[in-house]
């Protein structure tokens, strides 16, 4: 009885160890997805009520994009946190999109362009700390 069990552990291991090396090497033969902001630029000063174009480059993995989608959240935090989403679900092919800029006032905002697949990719994200940029106050 003891060999029964110590084998079904050791199969059970195997199995585990195949699984996860198929999922590494799946990951791996795909591609990481990446992004990298164009606009608005690092230092750049937006204001509230501004119609801007946000515009990026991106690496897509190697996948099927069937049921993929891509976003942009706003931080104004310098990256700390974003908990704002300022597009619609974006076709992850899109490189761009017009945003009215909202009066939320600060010296640090930072936009991260997140990928991700329904289900079976992960969300991954790609904060832009890099180019960093500013809301203006209003005036008045």
């Amino acid at each position: 009885m003891k060999t029964r069990g110590f084998l079904s552990t050791l199969f059970a291991i195997m199995v585990l160890c195949a699984l996860q090396l198929t999922i590494s090497t799946v990951t791996a033969a795909s591609g990481a997805y990446s992004a990298q902001l164009i606009s608005p630029t690092a230092g750049q000063v937006l204001y509230p009520g501004q119609n801007v174009r946000v515009e990026w480059t991106a690496a897509l993995p190697h996948i099927d994009l069937t049921g993929c989608e891509a976003e942009v959240w706003l931080s104004l935090d310098g990256g700390r946190t974003f908990s704002t989403c300022i597009t619609p679900i974006l076709d992850p092919r899109a490189r761009f999109f017009y945003w009215t800029v909202p009066n939320l006032s600060t010296n640090a905002a930072v936009l991260d362009i997140r990928f991700g697949c329904e289900g079976w990719y992960p969300e991954s994200y790609a904060p832009q700390p890099g180019s960093t940029f500013i809301i203006a106050k209003t005036s008045g």
